[in-house]
C-alpha cells in the first residue's frame, strides 16, 4: 500500500469523516462507490488546489503522484451545497475551485481559507451559516429508520436532492461498502452474504464487481488498494457509519 491515510470521526452533523493522506510513491487505486460528497484539498510540488467531489455509483481507477497530500472533509448524508447539487457532481464529475489568494479559494463568490485536518468542523459551520452548505433533515431521518418521517415518494425526492441517487442505489452501494469491509477483515464469503444480506454468493459477487470493481476473493486478499471504506452496521431503512478501516480517500 502506498497511501498513508489518518483520519478522525466528526462531532459535527454536517460532516461524515474528515482525513488525511500522503502518496509515499506513484501507483493507482480503485475508487470505489461511494454515497456523499466531500471537499477536498490536494497539496502537491507547493501548490494547493481545493475540489468538491460527489457520490460514486460505480468504481473508477484513479492516478496518485507520489509526494502529494490530501485533506478530505467527508460530507454526511443529507449535507449538501445548493449551488453544486450532488447530481452535477456524481461519478468523478469533480469541480476545482479557482484560487482566490495562496491561502484561499473561491466558492459561491466568496474567498475562503483552505480548511485544515483539525479546523473542518469551524470551515463546515462557516459554510452553513452562511447558506453555502444545507442540511436535508428528512434524509438523516429516514436513514435512522423513521418510517413515519417520509413517504416513499418523498424519501425518493429528498434523496435525489442531497445524494445525486435514489434511496435504493445509497442502499446498494451501502451494503456492498459494508460486504467489503467483513471481508477485508477476515470474514468468509458466506459470513459476508449472511451479514450483508445477499441472496448468496453470487449475488454478492456481481454487487462487489458492479460497486466496488473487484471479485470477494481479492477483496479478502487485499489485492487492489482501496479506496476509503467505512465500517457499518444495519440500521433502520439505511446504513449508519460506525468507524472505520484503513483505506486511500476516494
Amino acid at each position: 500500500m502506498f497511501l498513508v491515510f489518518e483520519h478522525r470521526p466528526s462531532d459535527s452533523p454536517l460532516i461524515e469523516r474528515v482525513w488525511h493522506c500522503r502518496s509515499e510513491r506513484t501507483g493507482t487505486f480503485l475508487s470505489v462507490a461511494a454515497t456523499h460528497c466531500e471537499l477536498v484539498v490536494t497539496r502537491y510540488r507547493g501548490r494547493l488546489r481545493v475540489t468538491l467531489r460527489g457520490p460514486e455509483t460505480k468504481p473508477s481507477l484513479i492516478g496518485c503522484p507520489a509526494g502529494a497530500e490530501w485533506t478530505g472533509i467527508r460530507l454526511a448524508t443529507g449535507s449538501y451545497l445548493p449551488r453544486h447539487p450532488a447530481a452535477s457532481l456524481l461519478d468523478r464529475r469533480d469541480v476545482n475551485l479557482p484560487g482566490a489568494t495562496s491561502r484561499a479559494f473561491w466558492l459561491d463568490g466568496s474567498a475562503w481559507e483552505h480548511p485544515s485536518f483539525d479546523n473542518a468542523e469551524a470551515f463546515v459551520s462557516r459554510l452553513s451559516r452562511a447558506g453555502v452548505l444545507a442540511r436535508d433533515a428528512a434524509v438523516a431521518a429516514a436513514l435512522a429508520g423513521d418510517s413515519q418521517a417520509l413517504s416513499r415518494r418523498s424519501v425518493q425526492r429528498h434523496f435525489l436532492l442531497a445524494t445525486g441517487m435514489t434511496h435504493g442505489t445509497y442502499r446498494q452501494i451501502q451494503r456492498a461498502r459494508y460486504a467489503s469491509v467483513l471481508l477485508r477483515s477476515g470474514a468468509s464469503m458466506a459470513d459476508a452474504v449472511h451479514q450483508a444480506g445477499y441472496y448468496d454468493q453470487a449475488h454478492l459477487t456481481r454487487s462487489l464487481v458492479r460497486r466496488i470493481g473487484v471479485t470477494p476473493g481479492r477483496i479478502q486478499r487485499q489485492e487492489r488498494q482501496l479506496s476509503f471504506l467505512y465500517k457499518t452496521t444495519l440500521f433502520g431503512s439505511g446504513y449508519v457509519g460506525q468507524s472505520l478501516s484503513g483505506a486511500p480517500p476516494s
